[in-house]
């Protein structure tokens, strides 16, 4: 994807002016839900006319529902989209509501086939709605498991990808947490996933509670998650990698750091100063 390139941060307000200084930034990521397309922040589109690429990110769409996505949502996608001239988008596999109730967190979908149709019908809605932007889907990091799943992870993200023609969107973090959860190997379960799909990719950190493993973003990226960054790069070469941070945000030498131990890890130029 053009101009989506080397190692990037996601864009959010309170770390908006750290962004602006990050002199080597090619690519951000903003939360679609958040830009109002009447009054978007000022710092993020004078990246847009940068030339940073700005990408819209939603995390509402509820792809993984049984029912349709709403046609709303999709559009206002689509007009992010437009406002920051991205070429691309990116959503979650996931569900976040259910006759009519907000959970408020991305859930996991059972990996049926006929969860499979549902999604692939979601996609194709909001792709018609897109027109010719990309739309890269993304696996979620989740605490449980349906039971008595017919595919698996894999599986199950590589007939969705194929069905629908959507690049990949990989959470390395997401990755290792769904491993460590589910007691297995990261590397495994890395190998197993389609990599030649990949859009961009996704790090974060997280913390273990009772003995299960969050997907937080509110903590530094864990050395666990950095060595499989590590392991991505050895198999393939990802366009772009960023650095997701969601709350509790650290001083400006910290984010450098975390951002240059990604670019390190990666083979990657620094971006910072």
């Amino acid at each position: 994807m053009r101009g989506m390139t080397g190692v990037g941060i996601g864009w959010r307000p309170e770390i908006a002016g750290y962004v602006a200084t990050l002199p080597g930034l090619r690519f951000t990521e903003v939360v679609a839900e958040s830009v109002h397309l009447h009054h978007p922040p000022e710092l993020l589109m004078d990246l847009v006319e940068r030339g940073v690429r700005v990408v819209p990110h939603g995390v509402k769409l509820s792809l993984g529902g049984a029912e349709p996505v709403d046609d709303a949502r999709a559009t206002h996608l689509a007009r992010c989209a437009e406002l920051l001239r991205s070429p691309l988008v990116s959503e979650h596999i996931a569900f976040v509501r259910a006759g009519g109730v907000e959970a408020g967190h991305l859930l996991p979908v059972p990996r049926t086939r006929e969860a499979v149709d549902a999604i692939v019908a979601n996609v194709r809605r909001t792709q018609a709605a897109l027109g010719g932007v990309a739309l890269a889907l993304e696996p979620i990091a989740a605490l449980f498991d349906w039971p008595d799943p017919e595919l698996t992870e894999a599986q199950f993200l590589t007939e969705i990808l194929d069905r629908t023609g959507c690049p990949l969107l990989l959470d390395v973090a997401n990755v290792y947490a769904n491993a460590r959860n589910r007691d297995e190997s990261p590397t495994d379960l890395l190998d197993a996933l389609p990599l030649d799909r990949i859009a961009y990719v996704h790090v974060a950190g997280g913390a273990e509670h009772d003995g299960l493993y969050h997907d937080t973003h509110t903590d530094a990226t864990p050395p666990e998650v950095l060595d499989l960054v590590k392991e991505l790069c050895a198999r393939t070469s990802p366009p772009a990698l960023m650095l997701e941070r969601d709350g509790r945000y650290p001083p400006a030498a910290e984010l450098t750091r975390e951002l240059d131990a990604l670019s390190a890890a990666a083979g990657l130029a620094r971006i910072t100063p």
